[in-house]
């Protein structure tokens, strides 16, 4: 049997790993996504090829040219990515740990040693494998050199082989014509110019009658069609330079030694410390036990016994520090994880059966946490929806201190915790469970579970001492035990309380809206002509842009733009386009809100959402199954749906919003004395705006001046930029840049603060709320353009947002405790952004205003004071 070798074009598949896979970056912010694409498919290949040999070929220093005479022209290559750029000595590394043979030469490009040692390895009786993306390698193809070329599509890697035989089934030519191939038509990916005007079908007719370039220049004169001979006695000489450059050395002066490409185990101890670091855990279980994982597992024990998960809660009782977590979904109780010891610790999965209820493990739980035990867990919310858990001191949440150190990620697993703070690669719950949900695998794969549930109880009590340490070093402890921490609480009060909703009045609002989108339906059919899918964007581009032929049709591959933005240029000239935006709008209430509110009514006639303190990055809470921050405002008919929310028999809403907190956060931070003191005289803050910044008297400020003012206010904080500014007051690009700049005048301080955000940014790679809340800002060390952009009103916006974000907290806590305090009935029951709802017994109003109006002023000193508007109402609606 003939010996296999596998040759693998670095930089080529290191290019298309980077251009085909989302970005990805470890804990220490390095780019990954080209390492972990490159190794995908390297391991891919390994398994189906299966060869003796493996050799990785660089460039020396990428991009690099045979032709001296070609110098001039390899400006016009692309400058690789910085994002690309850090990830190849990296890659080398990986490739050095694993014990791959990588070989460069000075003054030869990697496809030149690839061709030099595939030759030389079909000679000694090889079959051979080439790896690349670059297809000018075709011309090694034979029946003994494979060329293989991955090719991404939707996501999806597929691999094209090509052998001798192969080439001339897709192009009609020998291996060796595409060199002659690329000389004609040239390859703008490698820098080839080729003859001007001289396509793939052009050169490929050429070259199947006459054979070669020069065999085609002889007959110049005879060529079809007439720029292609024009091509041919003008620009010859570029085709000689093209076909040199096209043409693959395979006599290069490399020493390559076989015996030092021979594969022997890749996984080494090395490369599985490199793959930890990368953060590569789908790779990790590739390498033979590397007896960490199965060390820690020891220590775990599966119990489903009664009595001696009695004796375990009695052993806990003894640890000063225990880990807990409480596995629960959609109201299911699936197991409870305990870990406690320092040097030796003993980890306990109790999985529900027999004696072992649901109800006895919460019961069991929340006697536990009553005992004065520092309690550590990644999730406490969740123990809270069972359990009635006082205080918040003796407690610790391990995804919500993750959360503080880096608020970027979209979740807080066990596994991240562990790779970054414990420096563990643990199998995240996908490893061991696969796609099934943990109640599916309650059911399916129980001891995978319970693993599961350990690895979490583990991870909880470990990463406790770690990341009070991150928080007290980035300054955070205190943001955690003082605001986050008792937040957590409150917000668990504010779940199980939940808000009642009419079910009868929601179901008539979901009825109204459905006659009139019928009626607006009818109409819509009218006016075009015929009747359409209203909501499809094919068929509804067609009408208006073909049909109707209305102006600001914007042609896409799937047809025409019928975005928000387009419609709403083209509305007020156009009732059909009125009447589709209003359409649209309604049945979006219709199908979120009447009718998706209404599945989430419980059984006590409340919907009990879920408030989330990890999501935003700014730190601001956001609500899901169902959003209630959601329900649209701009509307009547959006700010109706309010009207199905409603106290219980008795009580009474009272509401109470800040009154432009963000750009209050603003004056104080910027220290901008005008701004200070417009709010200090208790002026209104868009007028005063509007006199100054278009230099007119304060009494003779029109409405339409003050809204532009009040955009550019409410723009600023926001890091507004002209182009923005000017979509939203339709206005040219250079009034908008002129009311900026107007207002930076007027409020002098803005600027440079704004600007001083941006800078801290850039040095520090973060920027902070007064509360020292961090929102790190990587955009802005991105080659993209765009993405700088984003990141820079990121760090301008992040500080000012999350200050407003952090008072909000800071008021519902102190809010929520003084209501317990007194002993009232009145319970916080929704937050949204700036506002809070209380549903409120009647003849605790006076109280619980008082309560509201001293709670929100005094969450936070400014320089300028903190003001709110407070309304009372039989309903939302009516409060708001």
């Amino acid at each position: 049997m003939r010996e296999k070798i596998l040759l693998i074009d670095g930089h080529s598949i290191l290019n298309r790993a980077f251009y085909g896979l989302p970005d990805l970056t470890n804990a220490e912010g390095l780019h990954t996504n080209a390492i972990y694409g490159f190794l995908n498919i390297l391991f891919k290949i390994l398994e189906e090829e299966k060869p003796d040999y493996l050799t990785v070929a660089f460039d020396l220093h990428a991009p690099t040219f045979r032709h001296k005479q070609y110098e001039a022209y390899k400006g016009t290559r692309k400058p690789m990515p910085m994002e690309l750029r850090e990830q190849i000595p990296v890659m080398k590394d990986v490739l050095s740990a694993m014990g791959v043979t990588m070989i460069t030469k000075e003054g030869y490009e990697a496809d030149d040693l690839l061709g030099t040692v595939a030759k030389k390895s079909e000679e000694k009786g090889m079959d051979v494998t080439i790896l690349s993306g670059d297809r000018d390698l075709l011309q090694l193809a034979s029946s003994h050199i494979c060329i293989r070329i991955p090719k991404t599509k939707g996501g999806k890697t597929t691999i094209e082989d090509y052998y001798e035989n192969d080439v001339k089934e897709a192009y009609q030519l020998t291996p060796l014509q595409i060199i002659e191939l690329k000389a004609l038509m040239g390859d703008t990916a490698d820098n080839i110019p080729g003859l001007p005007g001289v396509g793939e079908k052009t050169a490929t007719k050429i070259l199947l009658e006459y054979g070669t370039v020069e065999n085609a220049k002889a007959h110049a004169e005879e060529l079809k069609p007439n720029k292609a001979k024009t091509a041919f006695l003008e620009h010859y000489d570029l085709a000689v330079l093209s076909k040199e450059l096209a043409t693959i050395c395979i006599d290069s002066p490399i020493e390559y030694d076989w015996e030092g490409a021979k594969i022997h185990n890749l996984y080494t101890p090395e490369a599985y410390e490199f793959f930890k670091e990368l953060e590569f855990k789908n790779f990790l279980s590739r390498f033979e036990d590397t007896g960490e994982e199965n060390k820690i597992e020891e220590s775990f024990r599966y119990i489903t016994d009664f009595t001696e998960t009695e004796k375990i809660f009695e052993r806990a009782l003894e640890e000063p520090v225990v880990g807990i977590e409480l596995l629960e979904e959609k109201g299911q109780i699936l197991g409870l994880g305990l870990a406690w010891g320092e040097e030796e610790t003993e980890v306990y999965s109790i999985l529900p059966q027999g004696f072992v209820t649901e109800d006895y493990l919460i019961e069991k739980t929340q006697e536990f946490c009553q005992q004065g035990k520092l309690i550590a867990s990644l999730n406490i919310k969740a123990m809270l929806r069972y359990m009635d858990l006082k205080s918040h001191n003796d407690m610790f949440d391990a995804g919500l201190a993750a959360y503080l150190l880096n608020p970027l990620k979209s979740e807080y697993t066990y596994d991240d915790i562990a790779k970054e703070f414990l420096g563990e690669m643990f199998p995240a719950k996908e490893d061991l469970l696969g796609k099934l949900s943990y109640i599916k695998a309650a059911n399916e794969k129980e001891e995978e579970l319970a693993k599961s549930v350990c690895y979490m109880a583990y991870t909880a009590l470990k990463s406790r001492t770690s990341l009070l340490e991150a928080l007290e070093k980035e300054n955070m402890k205190e943001l955690y035990t003082d605001m986050e921490m008792p937040l957590l609480f409150t917000l668990a009060d504010m779940e199980k309380e939940g808000i009642l909703v009419e079910a009868e009045a929601l179901k008539e609002y979901g009825e109204k809206l459905q006659v009139r989108i019928e009626a607006l339906e009818k109409e819509i059919w009218e006016q075009a002509g015929e009747e359409f899918n209203i909501n499809s964007p094919k068929q509804l581009g067609v009408i208006l842009f073909e049909k109707l032929e209305l102006p600001g049709g914007k042609k896409t591959k799937t047809g025409y733009s019928t975005a928000a933005d387009v419609l709403e240029k083209l509305a007020p000239e156009h009732k059909l386009v009125a009447d589709i935006l209003e359409y649209r709008q309604l049945t979006k209430l219709k199908s979120t809100y009447a009718d998706g509110l209404a599945n989430y009514i419980a059984e006590d006639g409340r919907i009990h959402s879920t408030f989330n303190q990890t999501i935003t990055a700014t730190g601001r809470i956001s609500s899901t199954e169902p959003n209630l921050q959601n329900i649209p405002v701009r509307t009547e008919l959006g700010r109706l749906l309010r009207k199905v929310f409603i106290p219980k028999d008795g009580f009474i809403f009272l509401d109470a919003d800040y009154s432009q907190i963000e750009l209050r956060v603003l004056a104080h931070m910027s220290g901008d004395e005008k701004l200070i003191q417009a709010y200090q005289e208790a002026q209104d803050i868009h007028r005063i705006t509007a006199s100054q910044v278009f230099h007119i008297p304060f009494d003779e400020v029109t409405p339409l001046q003050r809204r532009n003012a009040k955009a550019v206010n409410f723009g600023i904080v926001y890091g507004i930029s002209s182009f923005g500014l000017s979509q939203d007051l339709s206005i040219s690009r250079k009034e908008a840049a002129q009311y900026i700049e107007s207002y930076f005048q007027t409020y002098p301080k803005i600027k440079g603060f704004l600007d001083g955000l941006v800078e801290e940014a850039k040095e520090k790679g973060y920027v902070s709320t007064l509360f020292h809340r961090r929102r790190p800002v990587p955009e802005l060390k991105s080659s993209n353009f765009m993405q700088r952009s984003f990141g820079e009103r990121v760090a301008m916006n992040s500080p000012i947002q999350g200050t407003a974000a952090d008072i909000i907290k800071i008021a519902m806590i102190r809010v929520n405790k003084r209501l317990k305090e007194e002993n009232l009935k009145s319970r916080l029951v929704l937050q949204v952004h700036d506002e809070l709802l209380i549903e409120t017994a009647k003849e605790e109003v006076e109280q619980v205003s008082a309560i509201l109006e001293q709670e929100m002023k005094e969450a936070a000193h400014l320089s300028v004071a903190l003001e709110i508007d407070m309304h009372t109402g039989e309903n939302w609606y009516e409060a708001k």
